[in-house]
């Protein structure tokens, strides 16, 4: 819970006094859309290896 917390405080120091509101919520989706990405890639990662796939 406490490294939530931390991850939390450091997703919002990153955006504070960021600037224009545009700015800041343009990068905030970009983030959230990083974030997503990533657990997709990781998703099709861990199912490619629990489905037996031969990585040659």
């Amino acid at each position: 819970m406490k490294k939530l917390v931390l991850i939390k405080e450091i997703y919002m120091d990153g955006f504070r006094n960021l600037g224009h509101i545009l700015l800041e919520k343009y990068f905030k989706a970009f983030s959230w859309f990083c974030f997503v990405m990533f657990f997709i890639v990781l998703y099709a990662f861990v199912y490619r290896i629990a489905t037996g796939f031969a990585f040659d």
